[in-house]
This record gives structure tokens, sequence and C-alpha cells, in this order.
């Protein structure tokens, strides 16, 4: 039987259609923007490891701030709606404790915003894991609302 994965979601209202969020999302140079929070490490680079035509089956290696490293991959594109990616790889320490993260994003287009739901699923690899996996989830967490702040209030180009 699978283990029930540690969940949560961030919930902002952004001025950008759900196109250009896409778009940002598949600009790696602007990723450093994720400053992380608490002991939850920013992104100090990031770069396509494998880029497809279609998007999907896009791999990105990342490399954090404290030296961890891991690989996206873009399992879901449909920028008008929904986008999904996988954290996997992991380098230590947390190799030890999860196999992946997947994060969802959904777009929901109001008249002159939209509503973004950032999604996460964290995979543990067993049920002592899974009780460190609910405290990195706090700090996630905490970190995503900051990241989707930022986007909110970032100048429109």
């Amino acid at each position: 039987m699978r283990m029930k994965p540690v969940t949560f979601s961030c919930e902002e209202t952004l001025s950008l259609t759900p196109d250009t969020i896409a778009r940002q999302i598949l600009d790696v140079s602007k990723w450093p923007e994720f400053k992380g929070y608490g002991f939850i490490p920013g992104v100090k680079k990031a770069e396509f490891e494998v880029q497809t035509p279609q998007i999907v089956g896009s791999r990105i290696r990342v490399t954090n701030t404290d030296g961890s490293r891991h690989v996206e991959v873009i399992f879901e594109w449909q920028p008008d709606q929904r986008l999904t990616l996988m954290m996997k790889d992991f380098s230590p320490p947390l190799s030890f404790l999860a196999t992946s993260f997947e994060e969802t994003w959904e777009f929901n287009r109001l008249s002159h915003a939209t509503e973004v739901t950032r999604s996460f699923k964290l995979h543990a690899r067993s049920s002592l894991t899974r009780i460190a996996l609910v405290a990195i989830s706090w700090f996630l967490k905490k970190a995503i609302a900051r990241h989707l702040r930022q986007m909110r209030n970032a100048p429109s180009k």
C-alpha cells in the first residue's frame, strides 16, 4: 500500500495571464527569484537538461543556495489551465527523506487577473521520514506563499 503524501496548497491572485505565468516558469533565469524560507534553500541556478519541443518531458536541473540539487520534470503542460512538475533525484539530505515532490499550478482566469493555486504532494520514503516531511512542508508552504506574493508585487513587463 502506498503511503499518503504530505499535501498543502497556496493561493494568490496575480495580475498576469496564465500564459505569462507559464512563460515565466520556462524562463529558468527567473528561478533564483525563489528565496526559500527558514532552512528551505532558495534556488541558486536552474538550467534545462532536456528541453522538448512539446514542453512535457523537459528536465530542469536545479542547484540550491545551500548546494543541494534536484531535477524538475514537466509532466503536464496546459498553460491556460494547469501545469505539473515533478521534483526528484534529490541530493542528500532530502534524498534520505523523500522520493519526489509533485507541484501543480492551476489557473483560473478572471477579467483582469488570474487566481493561481500551487498544490504540493510530498512523497516520503517511509512512515518515519513522512514525519520529517510534515515539518518541511510547513516551511516550504511559507516559501511558496512568499514566492507567490513576490510574483504578485513584481512590476509587469
